[in-house]
């Protein structure tokens, strides 16, 4: 059963480090014989440019809600005692922390399985924007895990009938749930 008291999730305001020590201290638990950590670092190149730093912006309250609907679907999927993440915003130098998520459970494969899931939700989800400083310029960073995502969600919803191309029946779906909560709408309209 779900348990809010056992997930931290937070989103750290500019100049805010990940003090990693915070999160696996809050998920660890004697009951658990394991920990998986993960923690995403801003690299010093890419591509052949040097970075200088990564600049995060978000959308706190959707990505708050993301956030703990990804830890609700990891609850689901593995024995998890608690699940601590955070997120930094703002500049990130060269070397330190953007992404940390922390998970305890009684045996390593439900902590490492959602530990990854979990970072990879973040990644394919969540309405957070990166961008990378570099020495001879900026770009924001399209996510090739949110655009994969959004893809096999259409490939799925086609097979399951969700969306028509028959000519004589137009069936347009609009997904309004997404990770954060809301509502499916389905509207059918037969063409003339």
């Amino acid at each position: 059963m779900f348990d809010e008291e056992k997930n931290l999730v937070e989103i750290l305001e500019e100049g805010r480090p990940v003090d990693i020590s915070k999160y696996i201290n809050f998920v660890h638990s004697p009951k658990c014989g394991a920990i998986a950590t993960f923690a995403g670092t801003t690299r010093d190149t890419f591509d052949g440019k040097t970075v200088l730093e990564l600049r995060y912006e978000a959308y706190i309250p959707m990505a708050i809600r993301c956030l703990n609907s990804i830890c609700l679907s990891a609850r689901s999927s593995w024995g998890i005692n608690a699940i601590s993440v955070a997120h930094r915003l703002g500049s990130v130098p060269v070397g330190e922390t953007s992404v940390f998520v922390a998970v305890s459970a009684v045996h390593r494969a439900d902590a490492l399985d959602a530990c990854k899931f979990i970072i990879d939700e973040i990644k394919a989800s969540v309405p957070i924007w990166k961008k990378e400083v570099y020495t001879n310029g900026e770009i924001w960073k399209e996510n090739s895990e949110f655009m994969e995502k959004r893809m096999e969600l259409a490939k799925a919803m086609l097979d399951q009938g969700k969306i028509c191309r028959e000519s004589k029946v137009k069936a347009t779906h609009h997904v309004e749930k997404g990770c954060c909560g809301g509502k499916e709408k389905v509207n059918d309209e037969t063409a003339t």
